[in-house]
């Protein structure tokens, strides 16, 4: 009769502890990884909004995040800026791998390289030069 009630209890109590001894172990959680990748990319795409930038910059200059994600963050940051008349606020630091944009193309001719020191292709090129270069 113990053995009826002991057992049952003691299976509940060894399920249980599945998570945390996968915790304990490192054992990758697939929905956790998933989660954290969704939480993430919604991140990327409200700042992105947020900081002004359109939505095809955002996907270009974060590849490895979810777009469908991107799209979420991007879409609640706009309709919460929408509904609380917040305006964008500009990044003040260009990122490493930012597109240049199209009227800076437009104004050198079509070509990033044969614009003057004052548009915005010079620093992506002083950015290139200054890059280490990888022991071969």
């Amino acid at each position: 009769m113990l053995a009826q009630r002991v057992i049952p209890l003691f299976l509940l109590l060894s399920l249980g502890a599945c998570e945390q001894l996968s915790n304990a172990l490192d054992l990758p959680d697939p929905q956790k990884t998933a989660a954290l990748a969704e939480a993430e990319g919604k991140a990327i795409g409200g700042a992105c909004r947020h900081a002004g930038r359109s939505l095809e910059d955002c996907y270009a200059l974060n590849a490895k995040a979810q777009k469908a994600a991107i799209f979420a963050g991007w879409r609640e940051m706009n309709d919460y800026m929408t509904q609380n008349n917040l305006s964008n606020v500009p990044s003040q630091i260009a990122h490493p791998q930012a597109p240049i944009p199209p009227a800076a193309h437009a104004a050198a001719g079509g070509t990033p390289a044969a614009t003057d020191a004052g548009s915005a292709a010079a620093p992506v090129e002083d950015r290139a030069a200054k890059r280490p270069r990888a022991a071969q």
